[in-house]
């Protein structure tokens, strides 16, 4: 399956690339960065990102995975806000009278 549009990254690409890293070094912390390094590509619009991220999170040999890849609390997962405070809006807000 194709990950990134942009450079025609797959999914076997991903898993292979993090298989070498893991193999070349066990104690690397493996990124996407790292990833778009190896396979002598770089990231474009961002847009497979989120598709990226879940392929390697479902990687048997991430190991360490860094923050970016840690699997979300359920708090976050389920608020509706995006982690902004509550009456963002100008038209939320109460004026004084």
């Amino acid at each position: 399956m194709i990950v990134c549009h942009c450079t025609q990254i797959s999914d076997h690409d991903i898993r292979a690339a993090i298989d070498w890293m893991r193999t070349a070094d066990p104690q690397t912390i493996i990124t996407p960065g790292k990833i778009y390094h190896a396979l002598g590509k770089r990231a474009d619009c961002g847009g497979c990102m989120p598709l990226f991220l879940d392929t390697m999170r479902t990687c048997d040999k991430l190991g360490v995975a860094p923050p970016i890849l840690r699997a979300r609390t359920d708090s976050k997962k389920d608020a509706t806000h995006e982690g902004r405070r509550q009456g963002h809006r100008i038209s939320q807000r109460r004026t004084a009278v």
